[in-house]
């Protein structure tokens, strides 16, 4: 099986991540990137959105869990990643990256990110 790979680059959001009481209070801003990878081809032959990975449907997944408060942003990595997994079963690796940007520490830091490189259960043990 051949995979391919969609990516969702820069994707923006403003949530109430943190531990900090401030940061639930006012917020952050943050970026996101995303990659998925599936077997494409037969999306690449039929040229149907029904044979892909939606993408407008990533999208939405990661703004709707971005909305949902953690403390942490690995939560909130991992609940992108089941929730892609569980919704989109023909994918079978995904690597999100979430960035909290200009976070509030000490010294001039641009960014502060997480980010999860995980294959899908469905396809344990299965070549990829």
């Amino acid at each position: 099986m051949s995979l391919q790979r969609i990516d969702l680059e820069a994707q923006r959001e403003y949530a109430h991540h943190g531990c900090m009481e401030e940061e639930r209070i006012i917020g952050s801003e943050y970026r996101i990137d995303l990659s998925v990878w599936a077997d494409l081809s037969a999306s690449a032959l039929s040229d149907e959105l029904a044979d892909t990975v939606d993408y407008v449907a990533l999208r939405i997944i990661v703004s709707e869990e971005m909305r949902q408060r953690a403390k942490l942003l690995e939560t909130v990595v991992h609940r992108i990643t089941q929730r892609i997994f569980r919704e989109h079963p023909n994918v079978a690796r995904s690597e999100i990256k979430v960035c909290k940007l200009n976070p509030p520490i000490d010294g001039d830091v641009h960014a502060v990110c997480v980010s999860f490189f995980e294959e899908n259960p469905v396809y344990a043990g299965k070549a990829l």
